[in-house]
């Protein structure tokens, strides 16, 4: 055959410095270059060359690339590979850098280094030659058994793989059709080496050297193979074992021997899921889908994220209560006698739950009511919903909605997203685990709203006995049905709950207690409670009724009784206090003489101060039992009065009257102040009123420039006409606090007539009404409230529009 001229490599060739892999001839590699001149080369080389020697490279392996071109080469590694540049691939995240895919043609060695900026350049020469070898008999003889030996080897490794992988294959025709000489740099890249043995066959310049060096590498690659194979062949007969087991065992499943079964298949929690599932009261819906997952859930592998995912939903499907439900205690007088134990008072809730008991007695199937509890803060409406469930007899869940702005935490999140999971009602279904529990719903008009949905809105299907047997929850994504949940919501204000939400619920009004009131919740519930929970006992300490009326006139002013309650918790620490004093002293006279205890109990006397309402009596040693809690000692424990009777001496000047006002928190009293002086006919009001409040004092200002003559009203210069180059400020004390609404027309109305006739208001007296310009006034709201803010600040008389007369059957007849 005729020679084929070989083919050479240029005598000079730019240096690639590469320190992560080894470059044979034959194979290819992605290099990632990032250093100054390897950046340098490949934009000046291979970007701006045209020539396809320009795409011709040395690679020098095992040689790190300085980072800037201050930094003198590193030594070289003799040996290199000429590679041609295949792709250049740019980017600049997380910083300028090439990605070069790169084919070994040959090796080299460097002669002399020509320069080494911007890029290195050297002299090189060629090691391997560039031609192609025939593939003759003639060949293979001078090749020798040292060839044949690693063709044999080659084949060998070959034929273990996967044949029917396109790769596997083209490999096993590449054996045959490449020349023998190529073959040890081409399987050494493709076997698992390390670098350092990649770097010893590139140093392998000798042919028989190569060979010598591959043939070990290959026989170690065919016995991990081999090993690995065997490994396999024994997994897969488990395998084999175990599908043959689980036919027999499903059938001969006989439901007579279940119990012989359980022990074999306790280790199986899939098995035991299924089970529970057959097991299981869900409806027929439910139930598809549970067996539709439980299917998935057996051909899935437990290393994939969805087996937790689904496993969990499984379980959740199970633990509902789906049919599971307690039975109600219907027995009305026993009820009744439970709600009077529980709480004073709250007569409305009271009727509410026995007719609702009553009509169950009559009717099985009866849909749950849903209630809504308004009130100010303190009077109960939190602790009356776990009092209503523990006389129905009913599990008991309370949910906090205050805050609460996204709607998933009511309908739940969908299963696509990561960490999804119920919304609260299903949640707590699963908690009590009955489907007809009491969910208490507190705080429902401080509901928030945000990018995430309005929970108000989720709840208008929750809320609705006509919907709510058929809730669809996120999540579960099948129906469960609410309608035999008694859900009972609680606000403070109807103001901020959307109408459509506050459509659905049926509103029972709480409002705040009496003085009388609150002294008997006191002595039955709150004095006892904080007794029992500082260690005290009645025999220790004892809070008469006018203590404790001074503590709700003097200290509190509230609606309910949670300051009450903080009262008496301080007093009964301050017992506490000194009766653990008087039991170490009592304890240390029994080890003295009694001379010594006499010298002591004056030293005593000198420095303890008496807390009782005797200033003669020591609690240290040890107090006269039981410590009576009277006014010196309120001051003494408490602290000054927050609170005095001050609205006599308010009253005392033309120009002041009181009105009542209605907050969230309960009724108030509000003090209005006018005062007149020479000006050119102004009305100033202050006091941070709103638009509606300065609407009343212009409607009363104009009402009484109208009837001055009929009431005898006359400005300072005796004219009736009475912004007669005078002018009117009108105040409303507590300025830092917004007031509005229409309720303080007839008190800005007596306010300015008191001002102008020169005539004082009762001191006793407290009024509400809203004022037309006709002179009429018009009804208003929050009456029982309002009577009882004028009842607290000790105040007798009340006046009222007419038609809030029917307000009236609301107050205790002793107020």
């Amino acid at each position: 055959m005729s020679s084929v001229s070989p083919i050479q490599i240029p005598s000079r060739l730019p240096l690639l410095l590469t320190h992560e892999g080894v470059l044979l001839p034959g194979s290819t590699m992605r290099t990632s270059v990032d250093s100054a001149r390897n950046l340098q080369l490949v934009r000046s080389r291979l970007l701006k060359g045209t020539s396809l020697q320009s795409t011709i490279l040395g690679v020098i392996p095992n040689t790190p690339d300085p980072a800037s071109d201050a930094q003198d080469l590193p030594p070289l590694h003799r040996i290199g590979t000429a590679a041609l540049a295949v792709q250049v691939v740019g980017s600049n995240w997380p910083k300028p850098h090439y990605t070069l895919l790169i084919t070994g043609l040959c090796r080299f060695q460097i002669v002399q280094v020509l320069k080494e900026k911007p890029y290195p350049v050297a002299e090189v020469e060629q090691l391997d030659r560039l031609e192609e070898f025939p593939n003759t008999c003639k060949t293979r003889e001078e090749l020798g058994e040292l060839s044949e030996q690693f063709y044999k080897y080659a084949v060998q490794l070959v034929e273990m793989l996967d044949m029917s992988v396109p790769a596997v294959a083209k490999l096993r025709r590449l054996l045959d059709s490449l020349p023998r000489e190529a073959l040890p740099d081409i399987l050494t890249s493709i076997i698992r080496t390390s670098n350092k043995e990649k770097l010893q066959i590139l140093d392998a310049v000798s042919l028989e050297e190569r060979f010598k060096m591959t043939i070990p590498l290959l026989v170690r690659q065919i016995e991990g193979l081999k090993l690995l194979q065997k490994t396999r062949k024994h997994k897969q007969d488990d395998d084999k074992r175990v599908i043959a087991i689980r036919p027999i065992r499903r059938i001969t499943h006989i439901p007579g021997a279940l119990e012989d079964e359980d022990e074999d298949e306790d280790h199986d929690d899939i098995v035991m899921l299924e089970k529970k599932i057959q097991t299981s009261s869900m409806p027929e819906q439910a139930h598809k889908v549970c067996v539709k997952e439980i299917k998935r859930l057996k051909k899935m592998p437990q290393s994939m994220p969805e087996y937790a995912l689904t496993r969990n939903y499984l379980e959740l499907m199970v633990e509902l209560p789906w049919n599971k439900s307690t039975t109600d205690r219907l027995d009305i007088r026993a009820a009744r006698i439970l709600l009077d134990n529980d709480h004073y008072a709250m007569e409305k809730l009271k009727k509410r739950v026995l007719e609702y008991l009553a009509v169950r007695q009559l009717k099985n199937n009866l849909k749950g009511p849903i209630l809504c509890f308004v009130g100010p803060p303190g009077v109960g409406k939190t602790s009356v919903g776990r009092s209503v469930a523990k006389t129905l007899g009913r599990e008991f869940h309370r949910i906090a909605l205050g805050g609460v702005c996204d709607q998933s935490d009511i309908r739940g999140h969908r299963r696509t997203y990561v960490g999804s999971m119920p919304g609260r009602i299903i949640n707590g279904l699963k908690t009590v685990g009955v489907n007809n529990p009491v969910f208490l719903l507190d705080e429902v008009d401080k509901l928030g709203k945000s990018l995430q949905g309005d929970p108000a809105a989720a709840l208008l299907e929750v809320l609705d006995p006509e919907q709510n047997h058929n809730f669809t929850d996120h999540y579960l994504n099948v129906a469960f049905d609410l309608s035999q949940v008694l859900f009972i919501a609680t606000a403070n204000t109807t103001a901020t709950i959307p109408p459509a939400l506050l459509d659905r619920m049926e509103i029972i009004q709480v409002p705040g207690y009496t003085q009388e009131e609150k002294i008997e919740i006191a002595h039955r519930h709150l004095i006892p409670k904080q007794l029992e929970q500082h260690g005290l006992t009645p025999q220790q300490i004892q809070i008469p009724q006018v203590t404790t009326l001074d503590i709700i006139t003097r200290y509190t002013r509230e609606a309910g009784v949670r300051s009450l309650d903080r009262k008496l918790g301080a007093i009964c620490r301050a017992v506490a206090v000194k009766v653990a004093e008087g039991q170490h002293k009592e304890a240390k006279l029994d080890h003295s003489d009694v001379a010594e205890g006499e010298g002591c109990k004056e030293h005593i006397l000198e420095d303890a101060k008496p807390e009782s309402i005797s200033d003669t009596t020591d609690l240290a040693l040890p107090p006269e039992m039981p410590i009576l809690i009277d006014f010196h000692a309120l001051k003494d424990i408490l602290g000054p009065p927050m609170y005095e009777m001050e609205v006599s001496e308010r009253l005392s000047q033309p120009g002041v009257a009181i009105g009542l006002a209605w907050t969230p928190l309960g009724g108030e009293i509000m003090f209005v102040e006018a005062s007149r002086m020479d000006g050119e006919g102004q009305l100033t009001l202050t006091g941070q009123l709103g638009d509606v409040m300065k609407e009343s004092a212009h409607l009363a200002i104009s009402w009484l420039r109208s009837n001055a003559k009929k009431y005898h009203l006359t400005n300072a210069s005796g004219s009736f006409d009475l912004l007669d180059n005078t002018d009117i400020h009108l105040h409303f004390p507590a300025g830092a606090v917004t007031k509005d609404g229409p309720s303080a027309g007839v008190t800005i109305v007596t306010c300015l007539a008191s001002l102008f006739s020169g005539r004082l208001v009762r001191s006793d007296v407290a009024m509400t009404g809203e004022i037309t310009l006709r002179g009429l006034v018009l009804p208003v709201g929050g009456i029982k409230d309002k009577v009882l803010a004028a009842h607290r600040a000790g105040l007798k008389q009340v006046i009222i529009p007419q038609r809030n007369e029917k307000d009236l059957e609301e107050i205790p007849g002793n107020d």
